[in-house]
């Protein structure tokens, strides 16, 4: 039987940093008590699109990852009203992990999801590697509010064939993350924590973009 896909609502901010930019203090961040981490990740993905880019024209990227918690095929949607994604995820499939592009095979269940937004086959568009750092924010009870985590990014475009490296950090809303004023209380805050060690807001939507130079 086909797994069932779960699905998530994914809301972040992404920051561009340097290669020496030190952590920035998520100790006093409205809501955290506790910092835990780092949690050590090693995250191999590759992105797929549709002849002329269909997918990522309408705001939709899909992947196959490998490492960390949630390593397997992923649907992310277009941005919505409070500017997070939508996230399907099914379960890894059978491919090795180290199979080349052209080897692994699109689950069933992936390519009919893919199909529903846009026609033709999908092919491998970029590999990106990341060597990540996790950090989880959680609050008095030792729910996560947040995830804080330092990406060390190894990017190939696999179209053009040029690879580009950078760092970046991104904090992800955890299930017990505020809402209305508080989560932009928060977003405030962490925003000025980056700032106040010399990080920016991210240049491009995502790292897919960054890749492929848009």
């Amino acid at each position: 039987m086909t797994p069932q896909p779960q699905r998530a609502l994914e809301i972040e901010l992404t920051f561009d940093v340097h290669g020496d930019t030190p952590l920035p203090d998520l100790s006093g961040l409205p809501g955290v008590a506790v910092v835990d981490g780092p949690a050590h990740r090693d995250l191999d993905a590759w992105y797929l699109d549709v002849p002329g880019f269909a997918l990522g024209r309408a705001g939709y990227a899909v992947r196959r990852r490998t490492g960390g918690p949630d390593e397997g095929w992923h649907i992310k949607g277009p941005k919505t009203a409070d500017g997070g994604r939508i996230e399907t995820h099914w379960p890894l499939d059978e491919a090795p992990a180290s199979a080349p592009a052209g080897e692994v095979t699109v689950p069933d269940a992936v390519a009919t999801a893919v199909a529903e937004i846009a026609a033709g086959e999908l092919a491998p568009i970029a590999r990106i590697v990341n060597d990540r750092h996790a950090y989880a924010l959680r609050d008095e009870v030792g729910a996560l509010v947040a995830e804080f985590v330092d990406d060390h990014v190894v990017a190939t475009d696999e179209v053009r064939g040029v690879q580009t490296t950078w760092r970046e950090w991104e904090f992800e809303l955890g299930p017990a993350a505020p809402t209305g004023g508080a989560r932009t209380a928060l977003f405030d805050a962490v925003t000025a924590a980056v700032a106040a060690v010399g990080g920016r807001p991210a240049a491009s939507d995502s790292k897919l973009a960054r890749t492929l130079g848009l």
